[in-house]
């Protein structure tokens, strides 16, 4: 019940943010890495760090009553057994770090990359200093769509249980376990026993987690495996009433427990750590555990459709697969489930079945990494490519460096391999064409093929759909050709037809200021306005353009559209500094001046606008005034860094 009200409250967030087109962020303990990375602190970050600290006193309780995955686990069991089949857990001495591997990578590296790596690879990463950022307009930003959606669900749902048992993935495949079951060590709040248990096996029969719940409790007197989720099913099914959720020692004394409470039957607890098996030999794990390792590399980010946590699942099942198969071909009886491998040292059709299925998966598996690897090559090549874009869409642009041209062809080339079948490539999705065609227009750009590049964003955005990057980099190109009545055009059509491009739309009025057709500019600036009334930037930039630019009429004209984003944004330094400007350029001094004031009052560290009110003070000779401002200004400025 607790974990159907949970995906009721998710169906109301996502209806909440529908409804009202902003809501609080996404719940989702990944949003962490945003904080870790760049300083934003999220939602997700402020729920991670309440479930684990309450982890440490509770225990492993958050997957058992919060997580929508587990939920979606437990039913995918349920059903199975409902049709006859029992999911086995699957046994492995590795395989069951990949968790804390994957945990690590994702909240521990990033911290490792900043403070270790950084400074001596990367001596430009500056710490953005910290930031909150509780709700979104963009609330599937940082999901993948329903295509990704359906078969992550199907995998680390059906695909995990079925073939690595009950909470497959949460043993397996599931980051955030990767924290929650070392932490579990050290809660005091545990399942633990009376002298009223009789060990008769109820406990461990219903738990769906894998944990050995009557040999545990007669052993430590709690239960100790951080596999645990503390449901509670082990002590709702209890004949006796032995069994409770209570407070004492932590499983990390577990050893110091079992001693002090002497042999109580004929198996010690030494015995007993003895007595849990495996389902792979040493070499099976080291072998299996580099293939999931492969896996993950392979198929992570593929065609910018397989987040990591649907990787992580997907290298389970791959792994069982291939481990199936290889038992199937050497072992005389296998069986899965219901199907009979092999028997008697005879092959039987589903063995035959499931080592076909493995070899196709595993030729996919390669397949998918041969296309990442190639990507993720492009990607290094092109890094090294560092013109400008104003020198690259010069028209009278020089040819690249030596070095630089052959990094760009190679890019080139790379990026072809691993674009879609379709487009002359050998991967099988499309999901990260436009992105790839986006590069290679750009490298083909550098290499002045210009035509080649323009018709390669035009191919793409008629197999793909337009988008403002497309958009923009066909009218660079055109631009850079010494064709600009067709560059106008076009920029001209876009910020009609799609006025919430307004990167393409500044782009536009920019160069077109830039020309000397100030008259061009106001129109597209207007137009830009027309189709976003509303619009923030839209008003800046056309107030912009009228004060700095414009007649007496229009700097009036400009002045008012600063008056209506202040009644929208309340508080912006800059709209104060644009105001006080169109004052200045209108001779009504007494008037920039108490708008450059309003500006420093809001913004005081900021030494431009200092700087600004300074040279606005001398301009109007008020010397001593702007001396003052003058110094704060610079004592700022050092204290930047700038």
């Amino acid at each position: 019940m607790v974990l159907g009200v949970v995906q009721v409250l998710i169906v109301l967030h996502v209806v909440q943010w529908w409804m009202t087109g902003s809501t609080l962020a996404p719940i989702e303990p990944s949003e962490s890495m945003e904080t870790l990375k760049y300083g934003v602190v999220t939602v997700g970050f402020i729920f991670f760090a309440l479930a684990l600290a309450s982890t440490a006193i509770l225990g492993r309780w958050f997957c058992g009553w919060g997580c929508h995955v587990v939920m979606l686990q437990d039913l995918c069991g349920w059903t199975m057994k409902r049709l006859g089949v029992r999911p086995t857990p699957f046994r492995s001495r590795l395989l069951v770090y990949m968790p804390l591997a994957l945990a690590l990578y994702m909240f521990a590296w990033p911290v490792v990359y900043r403070l270790a790596v950084a400074p001596f690879v990367q001596p430009d990463l500056v710490w953005p200093g910290w930031s909150i950022e509780l709700t979104t307009t963009d609330f599937w930003r940082t999901f993948p769509g329903v295509l990704v959606a359906v078969p992550f669900l199907l995998v680390c749902g059906f695909g995990c249980v079925y073939f690595l048992g009950a909470k497959g993935y949460c043993t397996y495949g599931c980051p955030y376990g990767g924290f929650f079951a070392p932490l579990d060590e050290l809660a005091p709040a545990r399942i633990r026993v009376t002298d009223a248990c009789e060990h008769c096996g109820h406990c461990t029969a219903t738990c769906t987690s894998n944990v050995r719940v009557h040999e545990e409790v007669r052993d430590y007197g709690m239960v100790v495996d951080p596999g645990c989720m503390k449901c509670l099913d082990c002590v709702s099914v209890c004949p006796n009433d032995a069994l409770y959720f209570g407070v004492g020692p932590p499983a990390i004394r577990k050893d110091a427990v079992a001693a002090a409470r002497g042999p109580i039957s004929i198996e010690t607890p030494a015995d007993a750590s003895t007595r849990r098996r495996y389902d792979l030999s040493w070499p099976e794990e080291i072998v299996l555990a580099l293939l999931a390792v492969g896996t993950l590399l392979a198929v992570r980010g593929a065609y910018d459709a397989v987040p990591l946590l649907f990787a992580s699942g997907i290298a389970g099942c791959t792994t069982f697969l291939s481990w199936k198969a290889w038992r199937t071909m050497r072992d005389p009886n296998v069986r899965f489930h219901r199907w009979q491998l092999r028997l008697g040292g005879r092959w039987r059709p589903a063995g035959a079945v499931w080592v076909i299925a493995t070899v196709l998966v595993l030729g996919f598996v390669a397949h998918t990494g041969a296309v990442n690897a190639s990507f993720a090559l492009a990607e290094r090549a092109d890094l090294r490519v560092v013109l400008p874009p104003e020198r690259v869409f010069d028209k009278n642009a020089i040819e690249a460096p030596p070095a630089m041209a052959e990094d760009a062809r190679r890019a080139l080339d790379l990026y072809r391999r691993a674009s879609f079948v379709g487009d002359g490539g050998i991967g099988l999705l499309n999901g990260w064409q436009p992105r790839i065609d986006m590069r290679i227009a750009w490298l083909e750009a550098v290499l002045r093929d210009l035509e080649g590049a323009e018709r390669t964003l035009r191919d793409s955005v008629a197999r793909y759909g337009s988008s403002e990057a497309a958009e923009s980099g066909i009218a660079r190109l055109l631009r850079s050709q010494g064709r600009e009545p067709e560059a106008l055009e076009h920029y001209r059509r876009f910020v009609i037809a799609r006025p919430e491009w307004g990167d393409l739309r500044d782009e536009a009025i920019v160069w077109i200021d830039g020309e000397g057709d100030f008259t061009g500019a106001i129109e597209l600036a207007r137009l830009g306005l027309e189709g976003a009334p509303g619009d923030l930037r839209s008003m800046r930039r056309l107030s912009l353009l009228l004060i700095e630019r414009g007649s007496e009429e229009q700097v009036l004209e400009g002045i008012d559209l600063v008056e209506r984003t202040l009644e929208i944004e309340p508080g912006n330094p800059f709209a104060y500094r644009a105001m006080a400007l169109g004052f200045g350029r209108l001779a009504r001094f007494d008037e920039a001046v108490a708008a450059m004031r309003a500006a420093v009052e809001i913004a005081p560290e900021d030494w431009r606008l200092r700087q600004g009110f300074g040279e606005l003070l001398s301009g109007i000779g008020r010397g001593a005034e702007a001396a003052e401002e003058f110094a704060a200004a610079e004592r700022l400025r050092r204290q930047a860094g700038e």
